[in-house]
């Protein structure tokens, strides 16, 4: 073989490892109640997927078939995906009536999902703090089993934990995913809704965590945290008066590195959605029904700053 047809040989490879190479286009989206005035901004401010919050039109306690298939189809003419149902949930909780009640609340929600074709539901993994970590791990890995996996099997739909502190949740972070994912063996049934806002104020690297878990991560929430660094040194973490030292903000207007955030993502090939959940108290948050104007501005705000990291395709 001579050097030309070597090097040759080379550039072609080289250059069928980069077609092979999948484009990085995951799907811009709002997070918000379903009403046919969200789903109609969502589309014309030219985002590709929702994620529906609780309650409102999609509450299993007073909705029909009926509706639930109109819905489904007023989603579908729109353009826009549903990446995923946001339900609260204390699925352990040490009450057992109102054990019993969430989790039935949550089944209905994990049928409403499957009838609608959402494939995720967004939720906590459950915490009930008067029994040790193990013993909590094990028993959200029995109610689970016992509760939601025969309907996710029914359903076609996967449970993923949002690493909120602030609900009943110990999947807040490394300790509490590895935990979990581990006791549920790799589980078809259930993952991660990675939301870095959530990180922040806990002092979690959410870069690094991302590229930790990236491999279980289905689902993402794009929401920043803005650190009061006066505040925080001058009170610490338990202020008086529960004086505020963090917010949640739109992307950028936190401290969240957001190109490091997005190359985890990109180098994974993830191709999911991103979901802005906008509770910025500076632009009408939070909004319940139709959304204001200022809550609205906000997600144009959020839209326009995230274009420059995210490439977007024009249609889905």
């Amino acid at each position: 073989m001579t050097r030309r047809t070597l090097f040759g040989a080379a550039a072609l490879a080289i250059t069928a490892a980069k077609a092979a190479r999948t484009e990085w286009h995951p799907k811009l989206g709002a997070l918000g109640h379903y009403t046919p005035a969200n789903l109609d901004f969502i589309r014309r401010e030219g985002f590709r997927n929702m994620i529906i919050s609780e309650g409102g039109a999609i509450d299993p306690a007073h909705v029909t078939d009926e509706q639930l298939a109109s819905i489904k189809s007023a989603i579908a003419a729109s353009g826009v995906q549903v990446s995923a149902l946001q339900i609260n949930g204390s699925h352990i909780d040490a009450d057992p009536a109102e054990r019993e009640r969430e989790n039935t609340k949550f089944a209905k929600y994990i049928e409403v999902a499957g009838k609608l074709g959402v494939p995720y539901i967004g939720t906590q993994s459950g915490k009930d703090e008067s029994k040790p970590f193990r013993t909590q791990v094990d028993e959200i890995v029995r109610t689970y089993n016992e509760k939601y996996f025969p309907l996710c099997q029914k359903y076609n739909v996967r449970i993923l934990w949002e690493p909120w502190p602030g609900g009943a949740n110990i999947a807040t972070g490394p300790v509490g995913f590895e935990a979990l994912l581990k006791a549920f063996n790799n589980s078809p049934y259930v993952g991660l809704q990675y939301d870095p806002s959530h990180e922040v104020w806990q002092f979690i690297d959410p870069i690094q965590t991302a590229r930790d878990f990236v491999d279980h991560i289905y689902d993402i929430h794009l929401k920043d945290t803005e650190i009061d660094w006066h505040t925080l040194r001058w009170t610490g973490t338990n202020p008086p008066d529960h004086k505020e030292w963090w917010r949640y903000r739109l992307p950028g207007l936190g401290s969240i590195d957001w190109p490091a955030f997005f190359s985890v993502f990109q180098k994974s090939g993830f191709q999911g959605a991103m979901t802005i959940e906008h509770e910025d108290e500076y632009y009408g948050c939070c909004s319940g029904g139709d959304f204001s104007e200022d809550y609205k501005e906000g997600f144009r705000m959020a839209h326009k700053y995230l274009r420059q990291y995210v490439p977007e395709r024009e249609s889905a």
